[in-house]
Parts: C-alpha cells; structure tokens; sequence
C-alpha cells in the first residue's frame, strides 16, 4: 500500500550518447501488478544531499561513470505516486543532461533492491522512445528529452 503523506525527492540524469541515444533502465514498479517500467538513471536523493550530489552519486552507482559537474537542472516536476506499493505518494524530480561516449553500464555498485528490480537497459533513439507502447516515466519523457526534435518525432 503507498504511504500516504511522504513526498520523496529524486534526482534523474538524461543521459546521451554521442549519436543522441537516451539509456533508459527498465525497471519493476513498485506494484503489485507486476508491471514494467523504463527510467531514465537516478534516485532518491538523500538527507543532506543537493539534487546535484544526487544526479552524481545515483549516475555512478547505477552506471559506473563518475562525473564532476552535471550542470544546472534541465527539467523540474511534481507528481503523484501511481503505484501501489511505493513506499511514497508524491514527489519532486529535478532532470540533468549529459552526453558522453556510448559505454556499457556497469552494476558493479548496485543495491540488492536494483539488483532485483532492474531487468536490462538499452540506449532509445527518439524515434524509437515516441513509437514504443512500452510504458516509461515521466510521461514528458519524449518532449523533455528530445526538444529540438519534437516536430520531426512520429
């Protein structure tokens, strides 16, 4: 059952290899239907923790890559928890950019949670992210990760 009254602050990092790949995770929500969901990589962030450290500590945990700097947040937002079993009900996300190389993600560093949640991952092109019926978050992912493009996207 998803707690009620906890709003959960994340921290989420557009990652983009140098063709204009996305890496999306794909993900088992915090739900009892089993469903499936693709993220981009990032987390909570936590106590004490600026969304930036956040951005930083969740990219090299969840990826393997260390970065320095990541920048000044490209996108911001709050939303209402959806799935059943989440352990909040709302929360604020602040979105990064980065390109890099193409690389491999390492789960070297996983929790055993990610280790069991986590399925695959896979770097989307735009084009392949709009036509998908496969569910990811946020909803705005298209339009947030791809802006330029948006027109030219089916």
């Amino acid at each position: 059952m998803t707690v009620t009254g906890v709003n959960r602050l994340t921290s989420r990092v557009l990652l983009f290899d140098r063709d204009g790949r996305i890496l999306l995770f794909l993900t088992k929500a915090p739900d009892s239907s089993g469903v499936a969901r693709w993220l981009t990589p990032g987390g909570g962030v936590d106590k004490g923790e600026s969304h930036l450290q956040a951005a930083i500590r969740e990219l090299y945990e969840e990826t393997g890559l260390l970065v320095a700097d990541l920048g000044a947040p490209v996108w911001a937002h709050d939303f209402a928890v959806q799935w059943d079993a989440a352990d909040h009900d709302t929360g604020h996300a602040e979105f990064f950019r980065l390109v890099v190389d193409a690389f491999e993600p390492s789960s070297e560093l996983w929790t055993d949670d990610e280790r069991v949640d986590v399925l695959t991952h896979r770097w989307w092109t735009g084009e392949e992210l709009a036509a998908t019926s496969d569910t990811y978050e946020p909803a705005e992912l298209v339009e947030i990760a791809y802006p330029e493009h948006e027109h030219e996207l089916p």
